[in-house]
């Protein structure tokens, strides 16, 4: 196997499952009653007491160089290095005597900017999101994969020194720029490994001259590329699977002197209320491969989507190439239309707003919106 695994930190780890196959995960998720089939035959799985992200428990060490770079507040937090070496052991006894699965993969279309990240959980259904989630290497390009970055997903295990080491809670996830760590603990939510590493790409990009976004893209049959900007639960899943158009990514891109590119290989969208009439492309890409989040659904499987009992936020992940007429390069030109889903929850806003140049700038550095409920802690 590549880099092998034993500059991982763990000790006496019983087995490593390696960029298992949609069957294979689908076999190790039965085995391990981590979930059950929907009658579509997408997997259902619950996340647990963290059916959102956990913002105010998401750290970066306080270290040279990266602390220059780094806007510091109440989004981004420090931590002293010493605690963080605290919680990464307890990630990594966690992670130890383990069947691990361990999967590799790619971030960014673009290969000028493109990183290898590994992500390490011992939870089989963790593995399968990363794996619809992200751009899945060629079995050639796994021969001589080295991780650019390493997520330690330690969900099973709390800090319970937090409040000595004033911490907001037990949960924690905290990044290691310089050593190009994230470690994980106390949530299951899968949504912390993609939006991890969309942070790192938020860090990396701008020093290489290169804008990291929040947005959902597509193109037209001339080329002309459209980006949808907003926060999660805003609609840019829903408005960039067009038929009409076809997809390049519903989530994070970057941007450069060539063009568009995403991040990522698959699709998150919210499923609270779906309905195959108005949202087609997505209803259909809930099938087999497909990881269903926190839904409820009856004996025979079928899904209630109008059911928000266990969250708002009930979501689905699946590889981008269930949605029929998405652009294989994962890639468009420079934009032609931008468009600002502003979730207005004050409605000061016209509902449909042509924007000028300096509006435009104006709107997008001050990013005014409203989050919506349940996708992250606290949200509601």
């Amino acid at each position: 196997m590549p880099n092998r695994f034993e500059d991982l930190g763990l000790s006496n780890v019983k087995s490593v499952k390696y960029n298992l196959s949609f069957d294979s995960l689908r076999d190790e998720e039965i085995k391990n009653s981590e979930g059950i089939l929907s009658s579509s035959g997408a997997m259902m799985v619950d996340t647990g007491i963290f059916t959102g992200r956990s913002p105010k428990d998401k750290y970066f060490v306080d270290q040279e160089p990266s602390n220059k770079y780094i806007s510091w507040g109440n989004v981004n937090k420090k931590i002293d290095k010493a605690t963080y070496e605290k919680l990464f052991d307890k990630v990594k006894n966690q992670l130890s005597n383990k069947d691990i699965y361990v999967t590799d993969v790619f971030c960014g279309a673009s290969k000028a900017s493109q990183k290898k990240i590994r992500v390490v959980s011992e939870v089989a259904w963790q593995a399968h999101f990363v794996t619809n989630m992200f751009i899945r290497p060629s079995k050639e390009e796994l021969e001589d994969f080295v991780p650019d970055f390493v997520v330690y997903n330690g969900c099973k295990c709390v800090n319970d020194d937090w409040k000595e080491q004033n911490l907001h809670s037990d949960v924690f996830v905290v990044f290691n720029v310089e050593e190009n760590v994230l470690i994980i603990g106390g949530t299951w939510y899968g949504g912390e490994m993609k939006k991890g590493v969309f942070s790192m790409m938020n860090y990396w990009l701008p020093l290489e001259n290169k804008l990291s976004m929040h947005c959902s893209a597509n193109k037209g049959k001339d080329g002309d590329t459209c980006l949808f900007f907003g926060l999660s639960g805003t609609g840019k899943t829903t408005l960039s699977a067009d038929p009409k158009r076809a997809l390049i990514g519903d989530d994070e891109h970057g941007w450069d002197d060539e063009g568009v590119f995403n991040f990522e290989g698959g699709c998150y969208a919210k499923v609270i209320n779906l309905d195959p009439s108005n949202e087609p492309e997505i209803y259909e890409a809930i099938r087999k491969d497909a990881l269903l989040e926190n839904v409820v659904a009856d004996e025979n499987g079928e899904v209630d989507y109008k059911d928000g009992s266990k969250t708002e936020n009930t979501r689905v992940s699946y590889p981008i190439y269930h949605i029929p007429n998405y652009e294989k390069t994962l890639s468009g030109t420079h934009p032609k239309n931008i468009i600002f889903l502003t979730a207005d929850a004050f409605g000061v806003l016209p509902p449909v707003s042509k924007l000028t140049t300096e509006q435009a700038m104006y709107y997008f550095l001050s990013g005014y919106t409203a989050k919506v409920a349940g996708t992250e802690r606290g949200i509601t």
